[in-house]
């Protein structure tokens, strides 16, 4: 059952990189408005909202990765671990941090996709961009395996009241030994200033939930899954800022650390207008001025901005494609 759980958190990470990539690529091909200061038109990742929509989802799903590979190095552990008792920590790590990993990261997956489907604004509420395909098979993860308030529930009763929060406390003593440690470090001492606040926040809840799981059973209960979200929002921040802390020291030690693939950073122009998104068939010249429509396909956009004439597509009730043509 834990592998199964982990298994649909992954799923929920995997879609989420999917569609941020997709609004990444959409967002530099795109030409929308003006930015100030800027002659012409420009692509919508100019644009401050893009970018924080962008930015917001390549963040949270950094976050969602990562806080998976925390809690599958502690599966490995747990089993691999030449030391017994290693393996009983590396055993209630995971415990602890599954629920998280499939609960918050599917409900975050649902939020990002649907940030996919603002990115492309109308374009994204149709089936040919595939981002709201996207959008759906998000929206199933949550329920996969187990809904999210069962993820909640076995939270607070299995993994926090059962143990006292022996498991929780423990890392939450890492999360405070990582904010400390970075308060006098420039360029960092800001945001672990604002973790460590977060991570109050978390011991209370866990306190909470420890001291009343047996009195108020039904109120600890109504608050299980803000308290999950709660847990994988602060155990996400931890994540990035462990990384901002090695990637800072790779770059005091002179490395680069930018990746191509997935910087936010506009490219110099578009490399596809609109009419090639919606039409597959069409295709533009490395050399074609952007400004110009690339030229027609015999077959392309005969109907309405289909790539197919209307003899020659499938029918909703999936009839073949030949029969469709004899007719």
């Amino acid at each position: 059952m834990n592998a199964a759980r982990f298994a649909v958190g992954l799923e929920g990470v995997g879609l989420s990189e999917r569609a941020f990539q997709s609004a990444l690529a959409f967002a530099n091909e795109r030409v929308q408005g003006t930015e100030p200061g800027e002659k012409g038109r420009v692509a919508i990742v100019r644009h401050p909202d893009v970018r924080r929509m962008l930015m917001l989802m390549k963040s949270q799903t950094e976050a969602m990765r990562a806080l998976a590979a925390v809690a599958a190095v502690s599966l490995d552990a747990a089993r691999l671990h030449p030391r017994p008792d290693e393996r009983r920590r590396h055993q209630a790590l995971a415990d602890l941090l599954i629920p998280v990993v499939k609960g918050w990261c599917t409900e975050t997956s649902v939020e990002i996709a649907s940030l996919g489907v603002q990115v492309h604004g109308g374009m994204g509420f149709i089936e040919e961009t595939g981002v709201a395909q996207q959008f759906r098979d998000s929206r199933i993860t949550p329920i996969y395996e187990g809904t999210t308030a069962i993820q909640a529930n076995d939270l607070v009763g299995r993994k926090l009241a059962r143990d006292s929060g022996v498991a929780a406390k423990a890392l939450i003593a890492d999360m405070r030994a990582l904010s400390g440690g970075l308060r006098s470090t420039p360029g960092l001492s800001a945001a672990a200033a604002v973790f460590a606040d977060s991570v109050d926040a978390l011991e209370r809840a866990v306190d909470y939930v420890v001291s009343q799981y047996g009195i108020e059973f039904k109120q600890v209960s109504v608050g299980a899954v803000p308290l999950l979200k709660l847990f994988g929002i602060v155990a996400g921040g931890w994540q990035l800022l462990r990384s901002a802390a090695i990637a800072g020291e790779r770059l005091s030690a002179g490395e680069s650390l930018r990746c191509p693939r997935t910087s936010i950073a506009p490219r110099s122009r578009p490399r596809f207008s609109m009419r090639t998104m919606c039409c597959p068939r069409r295709r533009v010249s490395p050399t074609a001025s952007f400004t110009e429509p690339p030229p027609r396909s015999p077959r392309a956009c005969s109907d309405g901005g289909s790539p197919l004439p209307a003899s020659d597509r499938v029918p909703h009730g999936g009839a073949d494609r030949s029969a469709v043509r004899a007719r």
